[in-house]
């Protein structure tokens, strides 16, 4: 059985009730560490990745899954880890974003909407000898290889 297929299964069917919480990752490492990514719509708590690591603990220990000791580590996306799902996107509304181009470029902006198959950034062009100036730019997500959040300290 494949671990990282079970695991999803298991994560899905406890966070099944709750609606505003979703699946981003699942990864078995060869070292033995098994990296859950849960993320929702307002955040995830510490209580709730509790749960869902002791729902997948105590199947995949029933089920002897992972016949090798592992370490289960169950959490949020961290603010540097990119952005893979739609729903990430939408969260991420108003946030300022550094997308890296399929074709080695890179562009920067806010997010302002997400369809489909693209996201909508305003994002600032300076131009030789004129004002910058902000322009709604559609691209398409299969054109994107990363997307991470910006943060700002200011």
């Amino acid at each position: 059985m494949n671990i990282e297929k079970r695991v999803k299964e298991l994560v899905e069917e406890k966070i099944a009730d709750k609606p505003n919480l979703f699946l981003v990752d699942v990864k078995f490492h060869s070292n033995g560490k098994l990296m859950i990514l849960v993320d929702g719509d307002n955040g995830i708590g510490i209580d709730e990745c509790v749960a869902i690591s002791r729902h997948v603990g105590f199947h995949l220990e029933e089920e002897n899954v992972i016949e090798s000791a592992y370490n289960l580590e169950v959490s949020s996306p961290g603010i540097d880890t990119p952005l893979t799902l739609t729903r990430q996107y939408t969260k991420n509304i108003g946030r300022n974003l550094a997308i890296k181009m399929a074709d080695g470029t890179k562009r920067e902006g806010k997010l302002s909407g997400i369809t489909e198959d693209a996201v909508v950034i305003e994002e600032t062009i300076k131009n030789k000898g004129k004002k910058a100036e902000t322009v709604e730019s559609i691209i398409p997500i299969n054109t994107i290889t990363e997307t991470k959040v910006l943060i700002s300290f200011k």
